[in-house]
């Protein structure tokens, strides 16, 4: 073959950086679709719960996601709020909900389906947006822990949670056991998390749609004593863990956190 031929043939184009969810959601939102991907730094590559998860009604939640909310109680943070799916439905019960995320499209298409109040925000920057003892309860769900980013960064993200909570506020977060499975390519990439000093369960990752990526960033899954562990160096308390009943996670591992701050 040809070198010019071959060289043309294996100049694939990179994707462009932006804000890959926020299309998704918007692509969603329009028509009824849209496909996430999401791109792990070993070159794994998998298709998220996608729209469907992000748009659910209440009805349609996990099991583990609906004996979460009834822990809500006073003004909530709703922290990676995508499409606004938890925050449209504490709004329905009386609750007075800020949702954030990072994502623009989200926080657009989340306002666009009736989310009062959703703003462009970092959970890195909780503490700079919001008063001290705003919030009654944080809200983590969508295995939102993971914007702790890592075992570095945790504990200065739940102190500053725990800055802008009330004094007997509740962090309810939803994480996964990342060792509970037996899918070859994860076992792999845990062992070589744990080869580079990180913890199983820190992901380095990046979300993609269509011809957008967006920024590499980190994303723990904690197993419920990790959880407590990157607590212990904060206020935060893990008191409770709500799993799911039995024969309704078949592959094992998700669960949320109910955390509560030490008097």
């Amino acid at each position: 073959m040809d070198d010019g031929v071959t060289d043309e043939l294996t100049d694939v184009a990179t994707p462009e950086t932006g804000d890959a969810l926020g299309a998704m959601l918007r692509e969603y939102h329009r028509g009824g679709e849209g496909v996430e991907l999401i791109e792990r730094d070993d070159g794994w590559i998998g298709i998220s719960a996608g729209g469907e998860f992000y748009f659910a009604a209440y009805d349609e939640w996990p099991e583990p996601d609906r004996r979460a909310v009834d822990r809500v109680e006073g003004r909530v943070l709703d922290v990676g709020c995508g499409a606004g799916r938890a925050a449209l439905y504490l709004q329905e019960r009386g609750h007075d909900v800020t949702a954030i995320d990072v994502s623009p499209g989200a926080v657009e298409v989340a306002r666009d389906r009736g989310v009062e109040d959703a703003r462009v925000v970092d959970v890195a920057d909780v503490a700079d947006e919001f008063d001290p003892g705003t919030f009654d309860t944080v809200l983590m769900l969508g295995n939102n822990f993971g914007l702790a980013g890592t075992a570095e960064t945790a504990p200065d993200r739940l102190r500053d949670l725990a800055t802008v909570a009330t004094d007997d506020a509740t962090l309810v977060a939803q994480s996964r056991d990342p060792v509970a499975t037996d899918d070859e390519h994860h076992l792999a990439y845990h062992e070589m998390n744990r080869e580079r000093g990180r913890l199983p369960g820190a992901l380095r990752m990046r979300v993609r749609h269509e011809r957008l990526a967006t920024p590499w960033f980190d994303y723990l899954m904690a197993a419920p004593d990790t959880m407590a562990e990157l607590a212990g160096e904060t206020p935060w308390n893990l008191v409770d863990t709500l799993e799911p009943d039995e024969g309704l996670d078949p592959a094992g591992g998700d669960y949320v956190g109910i955390l509560e701050i030490e008097g």
